[in-house]
């Protein structure tokens, strides 16, 4: 699993607020349409964009709870969150969530529940704090959706390969469906949302991934370094003679609590 620390999270908090990641993070805000006055979880909160939004929406009669288990992360949010007295920060994980039961109005959890090994105790623990109706919005990737051109196929596989070590689940979303409609849970809603792209920006999700994907396949041996600086000088190449291609799906999941 990519280690959170101070340096990734300066990468990250570039892309964050770049185009893609904009555009992708609406999407699940809007499936929690959040309102005034409500209490809302932000799960896996990271650097706290997320965070910030709900916190404008439910405005200052509302809560906010974020929640990350990077002491990095939480440090970034909580100076972006400042001036927002109704917004707390705690260190904890999906499925052992520090919240009480059920006293929040909705829970949105994007890109976390891909690195969760059990899904069933994290959808179950999500729902323990909601109240009856309240709702829990899911956003991940589902990476048989991943399309990226390379000229050097065999290289490219390799480093998808490394990256593919960094999360649980490449498929989240058709895992995560049956499990809500199982425990009897309400599934609302699947937002779909493709970011594609025919050009490298330096904002843009392609980019974020291939500092991360460098830096974790080297770092956990999976590539030389040599292997991937020329991944990286590759994809760099094409963007400059207009061969470059970058496709990837997340799906986003409305789900309504039953029951007490």
């Amino acid at each position: 699993m990519l280690k959170f620390d101070a340096e990734t999270a300066k990468i990250l908090d570039n892309a964050y607020q770049g185009a893609d990641v904009t555009a992708r993070r609406l999407v699940s805000y809007n499936a929690l349409s959040p309102n005034p006055g409500e209490t809302l979880l932000d799960i896996g909160c990271g650097n706290g964009l997320l965070t910030l939004d709900l916190a404008r929406a439910t405005g200052p009669e509302g809560r906010v709870v974020g929640i990350d288990p990077s002491a990095d992360m939480r440090k970034v949010a909580a100076a972006r969150c400042a001036g927002q007295p109704h917004v707390t920060f705690r260190d904890g994980l999906a499925g052992a969530l520090p919240v009480e039961d059920g006293v929040a109005d909705g829970a949105v959890a994007l890109q976390v529940f891909e690195y969760v090994e059990d899904l069933g105790t994290a959808m179950r623990d999500a729902m323990r704090c909601l109240k009856p109706g309240g709702r829990l919005v899911i956003g991940d990737l589902h990476f048989g959706s991943f399309i990226w051109h390379s000229e050097n196929l065999p290289r490219m596989a390799r480093m998808r390969a490394a990256w593919d070590h960094h999360f649980v689940h490449a498929d989240l979303p058709t895992k995560m469906l049956p499990l809500l409609k199982e425990a009897g849970h309400r599934v609302e809603a699947v937002h779909p949302f493709t970011t594609a792209d025919h050009c490298l920006r330096p904002d843009g999700l392609a980019r974020m991934m291939m500092h991360l994907m460098t830096r974790y396949a080297v770092e956990n041996g999976h590539v030389s370094q040599d292997e991937a600086d020329d991944w990286f000088s590759e994809q760099e190449d094409l963007a400059r003679r207009g061969h470059f291609f970058f496709s990837l799906s997340q799906f986003v999941i409305t789900a309504r609590k039953t029951g007490s």
